[in-house]
């Protein structure tokens, strides 16, 4: 499952388009819509909950665009009555993307998030970029990329078997 940002947000955008160019081809997503905010993941999650396809899917790990609506769609599974449904739901890994030391990273410490993409912020690089056109006269690159990373690091991940719905 993939909770996307905002259609006309181009960060959003990007990110699906990443998403889906590294994504093995096996692999099937179903997307979500919200809007950068927990109450925006949880209520996409609640809205999907009541469509009869979610209780036959099996889905092997919730995704985000940003660790709020990560958090927000793992509220909306927890909230469920206890049962198995609800348990299933939960064993499944929810991971977000953002990674900030009191954000994601604090939600993986505790264990509300299986993992984060730690982002670095960019405007250090852009006024480098800048200042460097600047001194050289050289037009800069038009698109810079930052590193990002997991949080946890990748090779401290365990594989997750997939709940069966």
């Amino acid at each position: 499952m993939h909770i996307e940002g905002p259609g006309d947000n181009n960060a959003a955008v990007r990110r699906s388009e990443g998403m889906l160019a590294c994504k093995p081809s096996n692999v099937e997503v179903r997307s979500l819509r919200g809007r950068w905010t927990e109450v925006s993941a949880y209520n996409a999650v609640n809205s999907w909950l009541k469509l009869s396809i979610a209780k036959e899917i099996r889905i092997g790990v919730v995704a985000a665009q940003n660790d709020a609506m990560a958090l927000g769609a793992r509220k909306a599974f927890h909230e469920l009555p206890n049962g198995p449904d609800r348990d299933r739901w939960l064993q499944v890994p929810f991971i977000g993307c953002d990674g900030l030391p009191k954000g994601g990273q604090q939600a993986v410490r505790e264990h509300l998030l299986a993992a984060t993409v730690v982002i670095p912020p960019n405007a250090g690089s852009a006024v480098e970029a800048m200042a460097t056109a600047l001194r050289t006269g050289r037009q800069t690159e038009v698109t810079l990329f930052t590193q990002a990373n997991s949080f946890p690091p990748l090779h401290s991940l365990v594989p997750k078997r997939i709940p069966k719905p």
